[in-house]
C-alpha cells in the first residue's frame, strides 16, 4: 500500500463565479388530477427541518433528448406525480387550534423553472468540487410570491450550450428525507417515459401521523444530543439546525478511495475490541473524520481532555414495530451521537473509536427513537453536537434511470458550514469511494489535512 497515501486532497480548481444563466420561464405546476384539499400533519422530526435543500443532477448531451424535449417531459411527469405527492403543491401554515406547523394541501402549486447557460457542461468545472454558484441551477424562490406563498418544491431545468442539461431541485426538508427524495426521483423518472398510465414504481406513504408522539409523551432516556431552546408563546418553529454566522472558511474535498476505506476497515479490526464492532464503510469513515475534526479544533489545543461529540443520521424505518413502510415519504431519520474525550481520540486505538460510532447507531432502538420523538413534543430544540456528518454517499441519486439515461453526477448544493461535514459518492468510483467535503478556518484546515493523512498510515 505504498502509494496509498501519496495523494493529497482534491485541489480546488478555479471555479466560475457567474454561470451566465438566463431564466426563460417560471410557472406553477398542478396535479394532473383533482386532489383532496386537506391539512397534513407534520411529525416532530419534520418540524425541525424547516429549511430548503438543493440538489443538482447533471446530464450529458443526448441527440434523442434535447433539453426542450426533456423540459416538456419533466413538466408533464411532475404534474402526474403531484397527484400522489399533493403536499408538494401545498404551503406551510400554523394550525390555530394546535399551534403546530403543518402543510395546507391547497393545490397552490409547485414551481417549475426553465433556464439556460452560455457555458457547456465541460466548461463549468469539476463537478465533484461543489461550487456555491451552482445554487443558480436550483432557485429557492420564485419572483412575484410573498414568503408565505413560496412553493415548497421547485424543479428547474437548465440547458447547456452543448445540449446537456442540469436538473435542479429546491425542496423544503420537511417534505422529504434522503430516502424518500430518492423514491420521488424514481417516480418522477418513471412518469417521464412515453406511457399514458404507467403506475408509480413506489407509491408514497404520506401518513405522517405514523410518527406522531405518544400520548402522553414519555421521554425515557437522557438526550445529550438534543438542545432545548426557548420559544415565544404561539411559536412552533426552531432556528435551522446548525444555523451559524458566516465565517471565513477554507473548503476542501478529501477523497477516500476504495483501497483506503478497506485499509481503515483493517485498522478497525485491530486492537482490544477486535471483532466487537460492526465494521462498515460508513462507521470507519465517520470515525476517521471524527478523530481528525476533533483534534484539529483550536479548543482542543486549549483543553486536550475536552469531550467531543459527533452526530450522524440513522434511518428508523426498520427499527420501529411495526416498521414504517419503506415508502414513508416524510423524515424518518434521527441524529445518533458518539462522545469521547479528545485524549482518547488521539491516543486510543482506532477500533475503539469505530466502536463508539457503532454504539451510537445501535443505541437507536425503537424505544430510544420514540423517546426522541416524545422529547420534541415536550420541549423545543434540535440536534446539538460539535459537528454533524451528513451522508449522501449511498442514497443512489445517480442510479435513477430516466428516458435519457442516468445522471453523469448528482450532488447537493453546499453552503460552506464549519459544523457540517458532507459525504458524497465519487464521480469515477461511485459509492466504492467517498468524497469528504470539509469547511474550516485556514489554521484548523491545515491541521485537519495533516491528521487526515497521518491517521491513514
Amino acid at each position: 500500500m505504498g502509494t496509498l497515501y501519496e495523494h493529497k486532497h482534491l485541489e480546488t480548481p478555479a471555479i466560475l463565479q457567474d454561470l451566465k444563466i438566463t431564466y426563460h420561464e417560471s410557472s406553477l405546476v398542478f396535479p394532473s388530477q383533482e386532489t383532496e384539499k386537506r391539512s397534513m400533519f407534520l411529525s416532530n422530526i419534520d418540524k425541525v427541518l424547516n429549511f430548503n435543500v438543493q440538489t443538482v443532477h447533471f446530464f450529458p448531451h443526448s441527440s434523442k433528448f434535447p433539453p426542450e424535449v426533456v423540459t416538456q417531459k419533466l413538466k408533464d411527469a411532475f404534474s402526474k406525480v403531484l397527484v400522489h405527492y399533493d403536499f408538494l403543491a401545498g404551503r406551510l401554515k400554523i394550525n390555530p387550534q394546535s399551534s403546530r406547523m403543518e402543510i395546507d394541501c391547497n393545490v397552490a402549486g409547485a414551481g417549475f423553472v426553465v433556464a439556460s447557460t452560455e457555458f457547456a457542461l465541460s466548461e463549468i468545472g469539476d463537478l465533484v468540487n461543489p461550487n456555491p454558484v451552482f445554487q443558480d441551477f436550483a432557485v429557492q424562490s420564485m419572483e412575484g410570491f410573498k414568503a408565505e406563498d413560496q412553493p415548497l418544491c421547485i424543479v428547474q431545468v437548465t440547458s447547456f450550450k452543448c445540449g446537456g442539461f442540469v436538473l435542479g431541485f429546491s425542496t423544503n426538508h420537511c417534505l422529504f428525507d434522503g430516502l424518500s427524495f430518492k423514491h420521488f426521483l424514481e417516480n418522477l423518472a418513471s412518469q417521464s417515459y412515453d406511457h399514458d398510465h404507467k403506475p408509480l414504481p413506489i407509491i408514497p406513504c404520506n401518513d405522517r401521523a405514523l410518527l406522531a408522539a405518544r400520548s402522553p409523551p414519555r421521554v425515557t432516556f437522557p438526550h445529550p444530543e438534543l438542545l432545548k431552546i426557548e420559544l415565544s408563546v404561539g411559536e412552533d418553529t426552531c432556528p435551522p439546525v446548525f444555523d451559524c454566522s458566516p465565517q471565513n472558511l477554507d473548503a476542501r474535498v478529501f477523497r477516500l478511495s476504495s483501497d483506503e476505506i478497506a485499509h481503515l476497515k483493517i485498522m478497525a479490526k485491530m486492537g482490544p475490541n477486535n471483532g466487537t464492532s460492526k465494521i462498515t464503510g460508513f462507521n470507519v469513515v465517520t470515525a476517521h473524520i471524527w478523530r481528525c475534526k476533533a483534534l484539529s479544533c483550536n479548543e482542543t489545543m486549549e483543553n486536550p481532555s475536552r469531550m467531543s461529540t459527533v452526530l450522524y443520521a440513522v434511518d428508523v424505518r426498520s427499527r420501529l414495530k411495526p416498521p414504517l413502510p419503506i415508502s414513508y415519504s416524510g423524515n424518518a431519520v434521527l441524529s445518533a451521537y458518539a462522545m469521547a474525550p479528545c485524549t482518547d481520540l488521539e491516543t486510543g486505538p482506532f477500533s475503539k473509536i469505530v466502536e463508539r460510532v457503532t454504539e451510537g447507531s445501535t443505541r437507536m432502538t425503537e424505544e430510544y427513537a420514540w423517546s426522541v420523538i416524545d422529547w420534541g413534543e415536550t420541549y423545543r430544540g434540535f440536534p446539538n453536537g460539535e459537528f454533524l456528518v451528513s451522508s449522501w454517499w449511498r442514497l443512489g441519486f445517480q442510479e435513477v434511470e430516466y428516458p435519457w439515461g442516468k445522471p453523469k453526477y448528482s450532488c447537493p448544493i453546499v453552503y460552506h458550514r464549519k459544523d457540517i461535514i458532507l459525504l458524497f459518492p465519487d464521480i469515477d468510483e461511485g459509492v466504492n469511494a467517498v468524497n469528504v467535503l470539509v469547511a474550516l478556518p485556514a489554521d484548523e484546515m491545515e491541521k485537519f489535512e495533516a491528521l487526515f493523512y497521518k491517521f491513514l498510515k
